[in-house]
Formats: C-alpha cells, sequence, structure tokens
C-alpha cells in the first residue's frame, strides 16, 4: 500500500520543490500525507471539469502542472470556482498535488516530454541550470600528522566525488616559517626560523559542507595557524535547464514541421501558427513548455532553426524576427504543449512505485480556447519570405 507521502516523496524525487521559481505554489494543495493512495489521475489544469472526473474514476490523488492558487486566500467558499474544485476533492477524500515550474526543467520535465514527442534527437537543455562546483582544498600539514588530518576532513565530508569517497592527492615538501612575539607554536621557538617536512594534502568538498570541513581540520591539525587554501570550482553545468533544443532524424521545410508539431500535439481547439518562410529548411529545434518568450534570444543564439512555445504576443514576434539570423516561431497552444508531460510523469510514477499505484492521464481537454476560425482566402498581404 502506498500513501500519499509515498507517492509525494516520488514527485519531490522528480520534480525537487526546491527548484520552483520563488513565485510559485506548487506541492501538496490538499490531502493527508498518511491517506492511502491507489489511483492517481495526472491533469494539466485543476478546474472543475478534472475534479468530477477525478470522482467519477474513484481516484485518490489527483496531479496537476498549474496551481491551483498563486497568492494566498483568506477563505474558501464553494460559491468561488477555485473554492469549488477544493471542496469537490475533499468532500470525496481526493488529494491535490502541484508541480508546475519544478516540473519545467528536469530531465523528466514539460520541455523534455515536448521534445521527445516531437522526435527530437540528443535533446539538453537550451539554458542549462548549473550546480555549484565542488571546493578544492589544499592543505600543509606535518607529514607525520598527515594521516590524522586527513581522516578528519574526510569523516566531516570531504574527499566525496562522483561517486567515490576517500578521494585525496597528497605531496611531499618542506614548510618554513617564523614563530613571532605572541605565537603559541607547537614547532619551533619564538623568533627563529624553523622548516619541518610536511605534506600538502589536496581534497574536494561539497561547497554545503565548507565550515564543517575548516572546523575538522583545524581541530586535527597540531599547528596553532593551519596554512591552507579553498577554491570554489566553475559552477558544472547540469541535465536540468530551461526549454530544450536537439535536431529532427531529417530536415523538413517549416511548414512541413509545423504541421508535424501540430500532429504530435493532442487534438484541441486552438492554433497552431508560424512565422518565418514557409520553404526554410529545419533541422536544429529549441523549444520551451509554457510560455517562453523569454527564451527567443537564446534559441538563435544556440543555432536553431525554429523554436516552439507558446503565448508569444505580436510585438514579441515581430522585433524577433527583425533580428538577423533569427530562427523560425512556431506557436502552439499552451494547454497542448504542456499535456506533453502528463503521460510521462504519470510512467515515471508507476515506475517508481510499482502495482501499489495506478497512474492514468485525463482525458479532458482543459485548454480554453473552443475553436479556431481561419480567413478563408489568402491575407491581403505578406512580408516577403527571409
Amino acid at each position: 500500500m502506498a500513501a500519499l507521502g509515498d507517492v509525494v516523496a516520488v514527485l519531490d524525487e522528480l520534480y525537487d520543490p526546491r527548484t520552483a521559481e520563488s513565485w510559485d505554489a506548487v506541492g501538496t494543495i490538499l490531502g493527508d500525507p498518511d491517506a492511502e493512495v491507489r489511483r492517481v489521475l495526472f491533469a494539466v489544469d485543476p478546474v472543475q471539469a478534472v475534479a468530477d472526473e477525478a470522482v467519477a474514476l474513484g481516484v485518490d490523488l489527483v496531479v496537476t502542472h498549474h496551481p491551483l492558487w498563486l497568492s494566498g486566500v483568506t477563505a474558501l467558499p464553494a460559491s468561488d470556482p477555485k473554492g469549488r474544485v477544493a471542496h469537490t476533492l475533499l468532500s470525496n477524500g481526493i488529494a491535490l498535488h502541484t508541480c508546475h515550474t519544478n516540473a519545467d526543467v528536469p530531465p523528466l520535465g514539460v520541455s523534455s516530454a515536448m521534445a521527445a514527442g516531437f522526435g527530437l534527437v540528443g535533446a539538453r537543455p537550451l539554458q542549462p541550470a548549473t550546480s555549484p562546483g565542488p571546493d578544492v582544498w589544499t592543505v600543509f600539514v606535518p607529514r607525520d600528522d598527515a594521516e590524522t588530518v586527513l581522516a578528519a576532513m574526510h569523516a566531516a565530508g570531504a574527499g566525496h566525488y562522483d561517486g567515490y569517497d576517500s578521494a585525496a592527492f597528497s605531496w611531499p615538501g618542506t614548510g618554513q616559517f617564523r614563530p613571532l612575539d605572541g605565537a603559541d607554536p607547537a614547532i619551533g621557538r619564538i623568533g627563529e626560523l624553523e622548516r619541518v617536512d610536511e605534506v600538502a594534502l589536496r581534497l574536494v568538498a561539497a561547497a554545503g559542507v565548507r565550515e564543517q570541513v575548516r572546523a575538522a581540520m583545524i581541530a586535527a591539525h597540531p599547528y596553532e595557524v593551519v596554512a591552507h587554501d579553498v577554491v570554489a570550482a566553475q559552477p558544472v553545468p547540469t541535465d536540468r535547464g530551461m526549454g530544450r533544443i536537439g535536431s529532427l532524424p531529417e530536415p523538413m521545410p517549416l511548414a512541413a514541421f509545423a504541421e508535424h508539431v501540430r500532429q504530435a500535439l493532442p487534438a484541441h481547439g486552438g492554433a497552431t501558427r508560424f512565422a518565418g518562410d514557409p520553404d526554410r529548411l529545419v533541422e536544429t529545434v529549441a523549444l520551451c513548455g509554457g510560455s517562453g518568450d523569454f527564451l527567443l534570444g537564446a534559441a538563435t543564439a544556440a543555432g536553431a532553426d525554429v523554436y516552439v512555445t507558446s503565448d508569444l504576443k505580436h510585438h514579441a514576434v515581430s522585433e524577433h524576427l527583425e533580428r538577423p539570423g533569427a530562427c523560425a516561431v512556431v506557436d502552439v497552444p499552451h494547454w497542448a504543449a504542456e499535456w506533453t508531460w502528463l503521460p510521462v510523469a504519470a510512467a515515471a510514477v508507476t515506475e517508481r512505485l510499482g502495482a501499489t499505484v495506478v497512474s492514468q492521464v485525463s482525458s479532458l481537454v482543459t485548454d480554453p480556447w473552443t475553436a479556431t476560425l481561419v480567413h478563408p482566402d489568402r491575407p491581403l498581404e505578406h512580408r516577403s519570405p527571409r
């Protein structure tokens, strides 16, 4: 049997809530962590139709991409649309959990799912996230005390590196110093130059344990003043990040690619639009799930032939196309693009929890647009294709 807390632990592992944007509202919105969860429904929007579907299906948990609220509330009346959703779920013992911006950046996130749905090869983050590089420590210690100091630093967390622990490098040398008035040297005398057989220890440690390692080093070291260096390494690129960029197996014209995108997304009433020369060959594709106008420039800079995202505005696209070397643009409905994440997340939860939980994807189209009307005639005038 799986409890809500068990499912949330898996979701938090996949979509770390600490990576959510500061303005976002992610995590468990409704529910008892100890309540049993046998069936989970994944949906994009926490709207009334999804709540009613959850009741009809008899699920115990609804996981949505969009939050129920993005700001605090002081009342929860059922007369309010969002309050009614909450009442419907709570009165039927159904929990609600949200993975929003924390589900945008990881390998099994929204943009990654879009890239897989479009058949991109070698997809990677368009704007990679980085993690702090390790601290690089160099410590000078008398030869006879080297093992003691090294063991203390290892015990405090140093020497852990890429699947290994107890890592270190050492080399011998001669240290020298002259104790001055007021010093309390462990070796040597006040006013006299001292030379000591020493060992230089080089090891790495995560930045988060820097002060623990320093305290352990000082406590184990025989010297009153410990000569040491700590250098923060460059940030390390990760497999997380905003958007994705990859390649099509075979190039195709922009117009054909836009149709390929439309067919890859679930049916909806919104529009799939493209901006650029219809005959332009497309091979390198950048994309971002949700509202991604902030990555228009990054897509061009990365060498993309086309950028796919949602909610693009007239001025943003017009100004983008005026820039030299600008990539083409495909604008798709917000709901449809983010829906591609649902089966990926559902499969990941099922894989980790096994037969204890049944995951399914909502069959409802919650895109707010009912239909798109296209003018039957050609527009009066087009700008010349670039």
